[in-house]
């Protein structure tokens, strides 16, 4: 019996060049007390105009196979829901552990145009496949951009709103460490509980301007490092339940 939802072996036999991933996310789990845990993954992805480097170098895809390998701990339905925005959700897909390679620059090599950063857009898009699922387990939503939003507000305004529902939001940036871009985001990870949001419902990091380069051990703890702590306190406001 295995603790985590999908085991090894059948990782082995459906994404053999997921192994080494999935057994780096197993050790960050444990590291971080979430060893048989359970929860939906969820995978946001920046399409504006800017991120074209991050696909045609596949740092967007080797982000998407290493979720996967992490997921397969969390879920047992073997895939991950896909948002892929800019100035509008450009697309909602998914990816799973048979047939992964490629998958994600495929996906966007036909959405055609590549337009601004709406975080608002995204968080609905993945609030409603969320609702529209019935589930009621906590979901680790990682989201991945390379910049600020076209609309602060909205963005803050979705995110608060959001605190009443079992979601953790992971942001991860791509670009430059020193770039204000990624102010806000900052801001976002300290609104203050519980004057603006029920509970503290985000966390960011930076994965630099080459996030292929980040070790895979690295890349898990950041993801999964605020989750635990979320969970407790969801779990004593009422919102994820006991």
């Amino acid at each position: 019996m295995t603790s985590s939802a999908i085991s090894l072996r059948k990782v082995e036999e459906s994404a053999p060049a997921l192994v080494s991933l999935y057994k780096s996310a197993g050790i960050s789990l444990r590291k971080h007390g979430m060893e048989g845990g359970r929860a939906a993954v969820y995978l946001v992805l920046d399409y504006s105009g800017s991120m074209r480097p991050y696909y045609q170098d596949g740092s967007v895809q080797a982000l998407a196979d290493r979720v996967l390998g992490l997921s397969a701990h969390l879920d047992d339905d073997g895939s991950v829901p896909v948002i892929f925005f800019s100035t509008e959700v450009d697309a909602v897909e998914e990816i799973s552990l048979a047939g992964h390679e490629g998958r994600v620059t495929e996906i966007a090599s036909r959405l055609g145009h590549m337009g601004k950063t709406a975080y608002h857009a995204a968080m609905d898009a993945v609030i409603d496949h969320y609702l529209d699922s019935d589930s009621t387990a906590p979901a680790l939503v990682v989201f991945q951009t390379d910049g600020g939003p076209i609309s602060k507000p909205l963005a803050e305004k979705y995110l608060c709103k959001a605190a009443r529902l079992p979601l953790f939001w992971q942001f991860v940036g791509f670009g430059n460490t020193r770039s204000t871009q990624f102010d806000f985001l900052r801001r976002l990870d300290e609104l203050p509980v519980p004057a603006k949001r029920a509970v503290d419902n985000a966390g960011y990091f930076h994965a630099g301007e080459d996030p292929r380069a980040v070790p895979d051990g690295e890349l898990y703890d950041r993801l999964v490092g605020e989750f635990p702590a979320w969970l407790a306190a969801a779990r004593g406001a009422g919102i994820v339940r006991a």
